[in-house]
């Protein structure tokens, strides 16, 4: 069941953002739905746990597209054109039809190779540093990622500090006004990309996003390449930021863990599993929208576009699908964690979102054997919204 009283998330304040994990599980203590209104006031409702929350992602009873959103909520689209993340079936098969072949298991392990020279190169740079201390984000987490997407999509003269700044806000502000800025001037230089790759084709993945069809002569619209094009850059690299950034925190922050993972290094891929379980870099996932009452839980959502949000952080730390979840323990099988999501919207990056934390966390231990925190974890400075959940800065010394 759900309580009457709806619970304002944003009056928690820096304590509800630093650590969202307890609040969540008193929420799930009481029920499985909860009425709140989300830090940028925007109300919602909340489903925490495990079973509910995986069930509620591949429910098409829910839909991902914004023309099904009530007018009462007066939110505004992010991307800048249609995309798989704002899309239900058939519309979101087709078009992950024509970009999934692009991002299968085996063509990400291929990948290995690139990225490992990319993240060589960047801890180059990050070790020849005076001081031995840097900010993790700046040396390492966000560069690789984005180095990898815009490779991948052959663009790579952008500039990355604008569209860090415009992504960064567009994600994690809770201005309104400032997320729309931001989405307009990232929308903006997508088209202008766009028309340059238009122009000047490469052997890349937008190119042949742009120029090629499917068996069928199918082929994506213009505005579909500009949602494509903002789906892939934008989700290509935030999630990772944080899953590197969370991943090297956790690690650091857990001594015993640390030391686990240097005497059996094979653990790697187990570790960012659990990683992942036990703090996504999404906290939330993008929105869905009731179409029709919706029982869950014993309570009754009702239709006509109301705002429904899965708890990912807290289904992932439900003791009821995870024993002992709140340890972290890199040796434990998470497996079944929801955080790259569950159904037709499962993270089409997933495979390269695995291999980048692999390499980069992996290559950081390795050539860091003395790696520890150059703050207290009580200092960091985590990013707001409800949607990706980091650091902003992760200050580390060798």
């Amino acid at each position: 069941m759900t309580t009457d009283a709806i619970l304002d998330l944003g009056a928690l304040g820096e304590a509800f953002t630093r650590d969202p994990y307890p609040y969540y599980a008193e929420l799930r203590a009481r029920g499985t739905v909860h009425r709140v209104v989300l830090p940028d006031g925007t109300p919602a409702w909340l489903v925490v746990g495990y079973e509910a929350g995986r069930e509620l992602l591949a429910d098409p009873r829910l839909s991902k597209e914004w023309r099904n959103a009530s007018p009462l909520l007066n939110l505004h689209q992010m991307t800048a054109g249609p995309s798989m993340l704002s899309s239900d079936a058939p519309d979101h098969t087709r078009l992950r039809k024509l970009v999934s072949r692009e991002f299968t298991p085996r063509r990400m392990e291929q990948l290995v190779p690139r990225v490992q020279r990319m993240t060589d190169d960047l801890l180059d740079a990050m070790l020849a540093e005076p001081g031995r201390r840097t900010d993790l984000v700046d040396a390492l987490s966000f560069p690789l990622p984005m180095a990898v997407i815009c490779e991948l999509l052959g663009v790579p003269d952008m500039d990355r500090v604008s569209f860090r700044e415009w992504s960064n806000t567009a994600l994690s502000s809770i201005d309104a006004e400032a997320r729309r800025s931001a989405v307009t001037s990232m929308n903006a230089y997508i088209a202008t990309m766009l028309d340059d790759k238009r122009e000047q084709p490469g052997d890349d993945l937008m190119s042949a996003l742009i120029h090629t069809a499917d068996e069928e002569g199918d082929r994506l619209s213009g505005g579909e390449l500009a949602g494509m094009a903002w789906l892939l850059l934008v989700a290509g690299h935030e999630t990772t930021v944080n899953l590197i950034t969370n991943g090297v925190l956790h690690l650091l922050a857990h001594p015993d863990q640390l030391a686990t993972l240097r005497a059996d290094p094979g653990l790697l891929g187990n570790a960012v599993e659990e990683i992942l379980r036990y703090d996504s870099p999404v906290e939330t996932p993008t929105y869905r929208f009731t179409t029709g009452p919706l029982a869950v839980g014993g309570h009754v959502i009702p239709g006509g576009g109301e705002l429904v949000l899965v708890a990912l952080a807290d289904a992932n730390r439900d003791p009821a699908r995870f024993e002992g979840a709140e340890r972290f323990d890199i040796t434990r099988d998470a497996r079944g964690h929801i955080s790259f999501g569950h159904g037709i919207h499962y993270c089409l990056g997933a495979p390269l979102a695995r291999v980048e934390a692999r390499v980069a966390i992996g290559s950081l231990l390795a050539r860091c054997p003395g790696l520890r925190l150059d703050t207290g974890p009580d200092q960091l400075t985590w990013r707001t919204g409800m949607l990706i959940r980091g650091p902003e800065h992760l200050p580390i010394a060798w």
